[in-house]
């Protein structure tokens, strides 16, 4: 994508993980947002990435969702010059996952597996409800709906459309936390 920027050609990167530490990977980032290439990333937790500093990383946006599932999904986009290639992968961006793990990442072919995870990615990144944004100075800022923009929670909207092609109706209830009460007291049951 950095060659792409250089040479005058749209160029964009979209990550989704859970975590992002490694430091090759950042560096990486940082010299690609420096030719121009638009990069945006959903990261979960752990972000060592400063976005938003400029001529360092003024062309990258980090958002993390913060809602009921606990995601794990970890995807990669490359725009290629028109020809989007989409990678899915089991491993974070951290040095753990390249230097002590087996981890494996594959290019998504098939081209209805490939809309529908873009689709899964494109959502995270609409997410105008559980979204936070990583400020430069590392605080976090939760995304509210623009003016005449409708609000979209991503975890709601995919949980909807499992539902559907499932065919079932489902009454989702929150979880809520019920402790337990024993039916005798301590000193009764000793």
């Amino acid at each position: 994508e950095k060659g792409n920027a250089e040479e005058g050609i749209e160029a964009r990167i979209d990550i989704k993980v859970n975590n992002l530490q490694d430091a090759e990977i950042i560096k990486s980032l940082y010299r690609a947002s420096q030719a121009g290439v638009k990069i945006r990333l959903n990261v979960r937790g752990i972000c060592c990435l400063q976005p938003g500093i400029k001529k360092i990383s003024k062309n990258i946006k980090v958002t993390s969702i913060v809602d009921r599932y606990l995601e794990h999904s970890r995807i990669l986009s490359f725009h290629n010059g028109g020809k989007n290639k989409v990678f899915i992968s089991s491993a974070d961006l951290m040095e753990r996952s390249f230097d002590r793990r087996v981890e494996s990442m594959v290019e998504i072919k098939d081209s209805n597996s490939r809309k529908r995870i873009l689709e899964i990615l494109e959502g995270s990144f609409r997410d105008n409800s559980h979204s936070y944004k990583l400020e430069s100075d590392g605080t976090y800022v939760l995304r509210k709906s623009k003016k005449g923009e409708k609000r979209f929670r991503a975890q709601s909207y995919f949980h909807g459309q499992s539902v559907k092609r499932a065919g079932k109706i489902a009454l989702v209830k929150e979880a809520s936390f019920a402790p337990h009460k024993p039916k005798k007291k301590m000193d009764e049951a000793i």
